[in-house]
């Protein structure tokens, strides 16, 4: 079963090829006069130039096709051409009664798809430069994954780099490796202090290599003996490592992230060495300036696309390398069909530059998808990337913290949640945090910035996360309560009236939501779709009488309405990771 808009871009389809002209061109989709129409079709404006007639001529043709069809109530043609649609009440309540799996038809598409969405590096404080690309690509895995596509999500951790090389410089220069070396991986309070300390560590080695030309150098020549496995480099970024790992997937964990592949730039570094050499061979790899490069311009680009560097003259890799040599590796071990990359818009350049080698060396041919579905920033109220108090980047942790004391303030507010105990009450301020945290990344197209403002994000009002669970928890009481009075509706036949319709008609819109934010790997499409079923239940609510209507067959009816509105929310909200609290 499809969405209504499907549905009737089926039965119009078939009226334009009836008369010769593209199926295609009978696309129905919602209308953006909902006081005119429910649906509409523009198709015949286009048919009109193939067709050499009149646009209105063509539309009336159509119209005639359409009008013995018992499902319209409404068919018209509205300008120079445009037709307007509305389904009756019989067919809709038809549609609903039947609805399965929100309207959702699985894909027949067998091969995996590799969401590439991680990106942190070890040793390092995950902080808010990680937030989008977390909460996006998790989004994109789950929706696609309720589609049925076979998705592996991968953090690809940065753990191969020159950042390596600083800090074990710094252990190895103040002869304090082991440290690392003799950490107990069974003591959680030992993994903890060692955490600590690349936190402290850190930032203090590589300040000293940026402002120390020898010791750059040093870390540069580390970097190269670690990735050629020399002791005691590895045994040390192997323990680095591990410890690294673990506090990532706490921090994923809080933030309700999850990924199938725990991989990094190291789990490709054998495939580099071949993989060169077979472009070597090819004679697409060649030496400039020490440097060994791959060209990837095009005859069509009209600005300078510069060769992409395999190795540096000092023999080391750089980013586009692992990226190159990750694909190998995974086109061998699962031979996906897409790799989509949801990583900063800002390295646009860095990705056409690899998909290019790639394509250009055959480790991938035309029929595999890459995509670099690229974000914007994250931004302060003041407009520049959002930063702590002090001007720092802000941790991970840090806001979640902030942001379940912020939630915890506004259901003071708002009075919920009075009534739990502690646990209950600190897991409904988590969720509330998150939802606020999550919808106010996904709700923005994914390629602008936004303005993240806690305030405003974790209120009860406005189209922010806790609004929606606000409305979904709602729903949910109105059904105990109508469980507690011993009223039966699962079974009940819907009866849809003027006060019921339009949001009987938002539930059918569910599937055409879903398949935008997979087209596009876009989650914003999935929540403009539930802010606005939020918003008609609201409307709903306020206008009807449910549990008060004295009609048992029409209280039973806008009591099924109600169930649905709340599955959908309810799932909707999962699939961009949002989790609904038992009660509010």
């Amino acid at each position: 079963m499809t969405s209504i808009a499907q549905n009737l871009s089926e039965l119009v389809g078939s009226a334009f090829a009836a008369q010769d002209l593209p199926r295609e061109l009978g696309q129905v989709r919602v209308s953006d006069r909902p006081d005119l129409a429910q649906f509409q079709c523009n198709g015949a404006m286009a048919a009109a130039k193939q067709a050499k007639k009149n646009p209105r001529e063509v539309a009336q043709a159509i119209v005639d096709a359409l009008s013995s069809n018992d499902i319209f109530s409404k068919i018209e043609i509205a300008g120079p051409g445009f037709i307007n649609l509305n389904i009756t009440d019989e067919y809709l309540q038809d549609y609903l009664t039947n609805l399965e799996n929100f309207g959702v038809e699985p894909t027949d598409e067998d091969r995996k798809i590799i969401l590439d969405y991680g990106g942190p590096n070890i040793a390092k404080a995950m902080h808010v430069g990680h937030l989008r690309a977390a909460i996006i690509g998790d989004a994109v895995r789950r929706i696609m994954n309720f589609k049925g596509y076979k998705t592996l999500g991968d953090v690809h951790m940065g753990d191969w780099g020159t950042h390596m090389g600083m800090l074990i410089g710094d252990y190895i220069r103040e002869d304090e490796q082991n440290i690392v070396l003799n950490a107990d991986m069974n003591d959680s309070n030992a993994v903890q202090k060692l955490m600590d300390d690349f936190a402290v560590r850190y930032p203090k080695a590589s300040g000293a290599a940026k402002e120390n030309p020898e010791l750059m150098q040093e870390a540069r020549d580390i970097t190269v003996k670690l990735q050629d496995k020399a002791e005691p480099y590895y045994s040390i970024w192997q323990k680095i490592r591990s410890i690294s790992v673990e506090g990532m997937k706490k921090t994923y964990a809080h933030l309700g992230v999850e990924f199938d592949l725990w991989k990094g730039e190291a789990d490709v570094h054998d495939y580099i060495a071949p993989m060169v050499d077979d472009l070597k061979a090819k004679k697409l790899a060649y030496t400039s300036e020490g440097a060994c490069v791959i060209d990837v311009t095009d005859d069509q680009d009209k600005k300078e696309i510069p060769p992409l560097i395999l190795k540096k003259s000092d023999g080391g890799v750089m980013y586009g390398t692992t990226d190159c040599a990750t694909i190998v590796e995974r086109m061998k071990l699962y031979s996906p069909a897409k790799m989509i990359y949801i990583v900063d818009q800002r390295q646009s350049l860095h990705f056409q530059q690899v998909f290019r080698a790639v394509r250009k060396a055959d480790i991938v041919n035309d029929n595999v998808e890459l995509t670099h579905a690229g974000f914007g920033t994250m931004n302060g109220t003041d407009g520049k990337p959002f930063k702590t108090r002090e001007g720092g980047v802000m941790r991970l942790e840090d806001l979640i913290a902030m942001a379940i004391d912020k939630a915890t303030v506004r259901l003071n507010e708002a009075n919920l949640a009075t009534d739990m105990d502690d646990a209950e009450r600190t897991d409904v301020a988590y969720k509330v945090a998150i939802a606020a945290i999550k919808f106010a990344d996904l709700q923005n197209q994914r390629q602008s910035d936004y303005i993240f403002d806690l305030d405003r994000l974790t209120s009860f009002e406005g189209k922010t996360g806790p609004y929606l669970l606000y409305q979904t928890v709602r729903i949910k009481s109105l059904l105990k309560k109508a469980e507690a009075q011993n009223i039966k509706f699962e079974n009940a036949a819907l009866i849809i009236q003027e006060e019921d319709r339009n949001l009987a008609l938002l539930l059918g819109e569910f599937s055409d939501a879903l398949n935008l934010s997979i087209q596009n790997y876009a989650p914003h499409y999935l929540c403009e779709y539930i802010h606005k079923l939020a918003q008609s239940f609201s409307s709903f609510y306020g206008n009807c009488h449910i549990l008060s209507e004295e009609n048992e067959d029409l209280r039973s009816s806008r009591l099924l309405l109600c169930h649905k509105t709340a599955n959908q929310l309810e799932k909707a909200l999962e699939l961009l990771g949002i989790f609904v609290p038992i009660r509010m």
